[in-house]
């Protein structure tokens, strides 16, 4: 162990040492991860994948599938509360028998946290975008066991953070499947030994799970009226889009709006601004009156939950995707545009370039400025079809946008052990 492993192994200890003894007054994500426990029942060969929080949960999605078909036992970890309530809601979909399937925090990367995932050592560890533990890596490494990035996502500006630890944890990677040609020759620049472009996998995502009942009541009650879905908002987007909203109400009367902020303790936040401001509106996280006749009266549907807004985009007439207006790197256009749904997005799209670019030739996203985003939502709303996410098929994607999840299966393939 040379110095590098020495100061930062030496580092985490006595983080973890100190944070165990405050416990009580720690934030609720990091509780989780001082407490983090494998599942019981976990064979040595088990498949580890960590998706930091609820994006790359979402992101996960092909990745558990592929595996669980192979035959193998999977324990999928995740970092914040936010993802742990979504992990929650994604087991059963994806644990078909009830036995292949497990999820639970991630731990702190201190030997003591650590301890209990190494029990019974892995298979392989399989982290989405850009999770490097130097102390988990070195670990991993020691036993001999995998260790794989998938949909590999790495910015310049993080490039420049981590110093020499970083390095050294990016150097023990057995194989990065990057999502871009920027994100890979980054990825070779901090020393990872092995770099493949498997693409995007937000380009390959299933199909979502259907929204449940309730929605059936609102979708006759807002039958004739057009929607504006405004998804991943942040803060000072959801003051544009209601003052838009407002305004486009002058020419189509019955404009309803459903709302999904992008970070989840933002709820109550955007909740009681929708209080304040008097609007008629439902919290999809409270119970869904089976009535069309409560709908009737609603004006705006706050989506504070998890995992519905994919398929709730193609309840829309037009979609807005957020992110970009507040200049907070954009978010991921693809959820509304394979329904058919006309897209507007902001000029800050930097973190979503690779999938933007191609969108943008074949016109299934429009990139717009905050000043011109009510006229060309009134254009949109003149020329659009009240659903056209009801056609009854998805729409292609550009050809430099498919694949993804086959190539990167083919990448892990030589890394998976034997199936039981």
């Amino acid at each position: 162990m040379d110095w590098i492993d020495l100061t930062y192994l030496t580092g985490i200890s006595l983080a973890g040492a100190v944070a165990r003894a405050l416990q009580r007054g720690l934030p609720e994500g990091l509780r989780l991860r001082l407490n983090a426990r494998p599942a019981e029942d976990l064979p040595t060969d088990w498949i580890w994948v960590h998706a930091v929080s609820v994006g790359e949960l979402i992101l996960a999605d092909g990745i558990v599938r592929w595996l669980v078909g192979q035959g193998l036992r999977v324990h999928v970890t995740t970092g914040t509360p936010a993802g742990m309530g979504l992990l929650t809601q994604r087991l059963p979909l994806w644990d078909r028998t009830r036995r292949q399937v497990s999820g639970g925090a991630f731990p702190l990367d201190d030997p003591e946290g650590l301890k209990p995932f190494f029990r019974r050592p892995p298979g392989a560890f399989l982290a989405l975008e850009t999770e490097l533990w130097p102390n988990l890596l070195r670990k991993l490494e020691g036993h001999g066991i995998p260790r794989l990035i998938v949909n590999g996502r790495l910015t310049a500006r993080s490039l420049t953070k981590g110093g020499p630890w970083l390095r050294r944890a990016a150097s023990r990677l057995s194989l990065v499947a990057a999502r871009d040609l920027e994100s890979a020759e980054r990825f070779r620049e901090l020393g990872a030994p092995r770099v493949e472009l498997g693409g995007n996998l937000k380009a390959d995502l299933p199909s979502p799970a259907p929204l449940h009942s309730g929605w059936e009541q609102l979708r006759a009650a807002w039958l004739a009226d057009p929607v504006l879905v405004a998804g991943n908002t942040v803060e000072g987007e959801e003051t544009l889009i209601l003052e838009l909203w407002r305004n486009a109400r002058e020419a189509f009367p019955g404009l309803r709006l459903m709302l999904a902020p992008r970070q989840p303790r933002r709820f109550p936040e955007v909740g009681a601004a929708f209080a304040a401001a008097g609007l008629r509106f439902h919290r999809a996280s409270a119970p869904w009156p089976q009535t069309s006749t409560y709908w009737e009266g609603m004006e705006v549907l706050l989506l504070d939950t998890l995992g519905e807004l994919p398929l709730a985009y193609r309840e829309g007439t037009v979609a807005l995707v957020g992110g970009g207006w507040g200049w907070h790197g954009g978010h991921n256009p693809l959820e509304p545009v394979r329904w058919g749904v006309p897209t507007l997005i902001g000029e800050g799209y930097s973190n979503f370039q690779d999938l933007v670019e191609p969108l943008k030739t074949t016109g299934q996203v429009q990139v717009v400025a905050g000043e011109n985003l009510l006229q060309a939502v009134k254009d949109h709303l003149a020329q659009t079809p009240l659903r056209p996410g009801f056609s009854g098929h998805e729409v292609p994607l550009p050809e430099a946008l498919r694949g993804a999840l086959g190539k990167t299966c083919n990448f892990l393939k030589i890394f998976m052990p034997p199936s039981r």
